[in-house]
């Protein structure tokens, strides 16, 4: 073979994808210990230092890795231990970027719902500081044998969606194509490969926009922004994969679609048909974490777009609530998934994470432990070691 032929072919051979750990995971959040949400309250009065708080997050982190790791688990992040909200905490390190905090506000009903934040961008994004490589290794540093460390950010997508055009500097950003993505892109793709440096190779985007691209109220907030919803997830995709062109060689991109998770209450419902296509088959993920304990989540149909060698990760056990699933009830829904996508391109995890937010689902820690260790033995009896 010539030189040259030899380079075709080099160029022509597939990447295989990274492959999750197990069939068996979690979306990445679990429910605070009450000393660790005393220390926070406490380095909110000013009563201690960072360097205080993060001693004991590393504490709470060190327990809840044993945790995740007696459950059988082998994909294992920090909790978020070291956040209040999955995404603020992350974009505010984004140069460029600004956010204001979350409102809880009182329904009629006489429940609790959170009022989204505002984030803006205010002048050109870049990628500031490492964001989540210290956090990274200390978490890498628990791990037993086996097992992964799994780093959870929120997805891109975030700066866009709430504000559209208008929470966007136009100052910074006259026209958002191409530049406002590219930035955005490269920054993301600077903090992936400072994960990669460390040794990480499995890291989540967390993703509440293409999931609320499938409710009709949603759809119509963006139509009021300005924006097409029927555009959006085309767009979306595109953007994404910008982000995924930067992923260093074997880190596996995963990304959690998320229809809100406050306080065991959700912000949307609908099925995935709207975003399927863009989501399934556009989009450079190799994993998607999906949302389906639930009517409100549809029905399989949206799966008949994944691409092979992606992985859907059915979240069948609800995190909303303690009530423990039927095991052959489960076995059932994963082979309805498996009418329109094979059994080794599924996986399952519990449908969102214990705590998107520092408050925490109404689920005890018993029920987390029990929800838990039903994924690890389905999973393990639906698809052994394969």
């Amino acid at each position: 073979m010539g030189p040259m032929n030899a380079v075709s072919s080099a160029l022509n051979t597939p990447v295989a994808t990274p492959r999750l750990p197990a069939r068996h995971d979690h979306v990445g959040s679990f429910l605070r210990p009450a000393f660790l949400l005393e220390a926070r309250a406490r380095f909110a009065r000013r009563e201690i230092g960072a360097a205080e708080l993060r001693q004991v997050e590393d504490r709470a982190i060190v327990e809840i890795v044993r945790f995740q790791q007696e459950v059988g688990l082998k994909a294992i992040t920090d909790g978020e231990y070291r956040r209040e909200f999955f995404h603020l905490d992350f974009l505010d390190q984004l140069g460029g970027v600004a956010t204001t905090v979350p409102v809880v506000v009182k329904r009629a009903d006489g429940g609790e719902e959170l009022r989204p934040p505002v984030i803006r961008v205010t002048d050109k994004v870049r990628h500031a500081r490492n964001i989540e490589v210290d956090n990274f290794r200390h978490l890498n540093g628990c791990l037993c044998a086996g097992c992964v460390a799994k780093v959870a950010i929120p997805s891109p997508t975030m700066l866009h969606f709430r504000g559209g055009r208008g929470g966007i500097s136009a100052e910074a950003y006259p026209e958002l194509e191409p530049a406002f993505y590219d930035d955005v892109a490269r920054a993301y793709g600077d903090e992936l490969k400072a994960l990669s440096a460390a040794g990480c190779s499995y890291v989540q985007l967390d993703d509440t926009n293409l999931a609320y691209l499938c409710d009709p109220k949603m759809r119509e907030a963006a139509r009021a922004r300005g924006d097409d919803p029927n555009e959006l997830p085309a767009r979306y995709a595109r953007f994404v994969n910008k982000v995924a062109a930067h992923k260093p060689a074997g880190m596996l991109l995963a990304m959690h679609l998320c229809r809100g998770n406050f306080k065991s209450t959700f912000a949307a419902s609908g099925d995935y048909e709207p975003v399927a296509e863009a989501l399934l088959s556009q989009m450079n993920i190799d994993a998607y974490f999906l949302e389906y304990d639930d009517a409100r989540s549809g029905d399989f149909r949206p799966l008949r777009f994944l691409k092979k060698g992606r992985i859907a990760v059915l979240g069948l056990i609800t995190t909303k609530n303690g009530q423990l699933e039927k095991k052959d009830d489960i076995k059932r829904r994963i082979d309805e998934a498996a009418k329109y996508v094979p059994m080794e391109q599924l996986a399952l995890s519990p449908q969102c994470g214990f705590a998107s937010s520092a408050e925490g689902n109404a689920i005890s820690w018993d029920d987390q432990r029990r929800k838990l260790e039903l994924v690890v033995q389905i999973a393990d009896e639906v698809w052994g070691d394969k």
